[in-house]
């Protein structure tokens, strides 16, 4: 899969606040995700985002 900065992931499990949205702050061998629900940030390694994607709504 091929991940951008801005792009919005739908993951398979939903962050505590009820979102499954989350928007792309930084691509590597780790990602920074925010939640589009409430604005929480995090770090993920690139395997587990790559494994718990259902979709990508690219940014245009």
């Amino acid at each position: 899969m091929e991940y951008q900065i801005g792009d919005i992931v739908t993951l398979k499990k939903a962050h505590p606040c009820g979102s499954k949205q989350w928007e792309v702050l930084r691509v590597g061998a780790d990602f920074r995700l925010k939640c589009v629900g409430c604005g929480h940030q995090l770090m993920m390694p690139r395997i587990q985002v790559e494994k718990n994607t259902k979709e990508i709504c690219k940014n245009t």
